[in-house]
Order: C-alpha cells, then structure tokens, then sequence
C-alpha cells in the first residue's frame, strides 16, 4: 500500500469507518482497578483471562449475544451502551474483518475481546 493518503481520513464518510464493541475485564494488575461493578477489582489476570474465554466461547456457539454480555459482564463504562468503544482500540478492530470476534487482547486497562460490528 501507498502511505501518501493520509488526508483522506479526514473525510469520515463511509468504508475507513469501523464499528466495534469491546467487552473488558480488569485485573489488579489494571491501570485503575475499579469499574461500575466492582469497587474493587481483586481478581488476576489469569482469571480475568479465564472470564473473557468463557464470554467468547458463548459469543462463538451462540449462547449468547456479544452486545448481552458486555452489558452484563464489561468492567468498561461503555458497558451500558453494549460495549461500543473509543477509537484507540480501533487499530486492532480494523485488522479484523466485518462480524468477526479478536482474541484476547491485553491493554493496560485489562484484558478486552473486540467484535467487528461494521
């Protein structure tokens, strides 16, 4: 690809528009350990780890929807409006393609799965 287009960003009409949801869990190793649920987040990695395959699994056999169980379960403030995200975690969503489910990923506010939604 040629990196010389970077002005056309600017437009934001259409297809380099991407929507996705996020659902978090923090740990205690997490910038702010703390979320709506959860005064105080205690738990490690390793089992914030074990939550998030257990959500995708669901997501992935069709237990349930990804938008049901970031309402339910993401320790992210945009929980409530199903898990939509800020643009920083845009740069992983565009590697995904349309409708499909990230692995886990590890950021410092806690371990997130991503769902391509547009």
């Amino acid at each position: 690809g040629g990196g010389s287009g970077a002005a056309s960003v600017a437009g934001g009409d259409g297809p380099d528009e991407v929507q996705c949801l996020h659902l978090l869990v923090k740990h205690k190793g997490s910038r702010r350990p703390s979320s709506w649920r959860e005064v105080n987040i205690t738990r490690t990695k390793e089992e914030a780890q074990l939550l998030l395959e257990v959500y995708r699994n669901k997501i992935v056999q069709q237990e349930a929807t990804f938008d049901e169980l970031a309402r339910s379960y993401s320790d992210c403030s945009s929980a409530k409006r199903g898990g939509q995200m800020q643009p920083s975690f845009e740069e992983a969503a565009f590697k995904l393609n349309v409708g499909q489910l990230s692995g886990i990923v590890d950021s410092d506010s806690g371990l997130h799965i991503i769902l391509r939604k547009s």
